[in-house]
């Protein structure tokens, strides 16, 4: 008997069919190719995105469709091994996914990034995908770092412990697949930002609007130190992010569910025109 799973891409046509009478979620994880420093691995951020999607599956109601490898990586052209999509191009093929999926039967899709940069273009896509779908239709993009308590967040991934491939990253892949780090070469590297009163608007004008400025802020690539990666940390921080995100997809149904669409008013015909037939 063919044993049950979670990935979509794994399953019969009976299979989704019968998935579809009960369930209508998927999860669809979005990550990237591209340089992780001198140590980790080029698809690090499809690799993580799609084990916290495997993780939280069942407990969700989902299935996992096939990872996008590809995305946004221009700002790390110019390190030999990064795959960039176009802007447009990116932005086409989530829209086309959001079509395809609500065609399928789903109902709930949800776009589990795991490359910052992918962020905005995915909740645009998902805004443009609005006319091709059924009413009820939910797409929307969850960073999976994003339900992190303040707490979480400064052990695991934010300014002040790096972004890029540091310790929480590196130890996740190792916690997926040891033989896909070389720790051997693990460094530390943090970029050198100038002091700003507001470094979060300042990174998005500088990283979001400049293809190559990873590659003009680091040397070896990594925004962090990743010498102390280790499967043990990594096991953790899939742990929490795993939680972090079942919190945040929990909240966001309730918050659709809370805020239903509002009846839309016809508007007035244009004062002496007369209706049209």
């Amino acid at each position: 008997m063919k044993p049950a799973t979670v990935f979509l891409g794994e399953m019969t046509t009976l299979e989704v069919e019968g998935f579809l009478r009960e369930h209508d979620t998927v999860i669809v994880p979005v990550g990237s190719t591209e340089q992780h420093g001198p140590h980790g691995p080029l698809l690090t951020d499809a690799l993580i995105p799609t084990e916290v999607a495997r993780r939280i599956a069942i407990r969700v109601g989902a299935v996992v469709a096939p990872t996008v490898n590809y995305s946004l990586s221009y700002p790390h052209v110019g390190f030999t091994g990064v795959v960039p999509l176009r802007i447009l191009t990116f932005l086409a093929i989530i829209e086309d996914l959001c079509a395809a999926l609500a065609e399928v039967g789903f109902r709930r899709l949800v776009f589990l990034n795991g490359h910052f940069d992918n962020t905005y273009a995915i909740a645009y896509a998902c805004a443009n995908a609005e006319p091709r779908v059924p009413a009820g239709v939910r797409a929307f993009p969850v960073n999976y770092w994003d339900g992190m308590t303040p707490a979480e967040a400064a052990e695991f991934f934010d300014p002040a412990n790096g972004l890029h491939a540091n310790r929480g990253e590196t130890s996740a892949v190792m916690a997926i697949d040891p033989r896909l780090v070389d720790l051997e070469l693990a460094n530390a590297e943090f970029p050198a930002f100038p002091a700003a009163t507001s470094p979060a608007a300042v990174h998005t004008a500088f990283f979001f609007t400049s293809p190559g400025s990873v590659h003009r802020a680091t040397a070896s690539g990594i925004w962090g130190d990743a010498r102390g990666s280790s499967v043990e940390f990594g096991e953790r921080y899939l742990e929490v992010v795993a939680e972090a995100t079942v919190r945040l997809l929990d909240d966001i149904e309730r918050t659709f569910e809370a805020l239903p669409p509002r009846p839309r008013t016809p508007k007035p015909g244009r004062p002496g025109k007369p209706p049209s037939r």
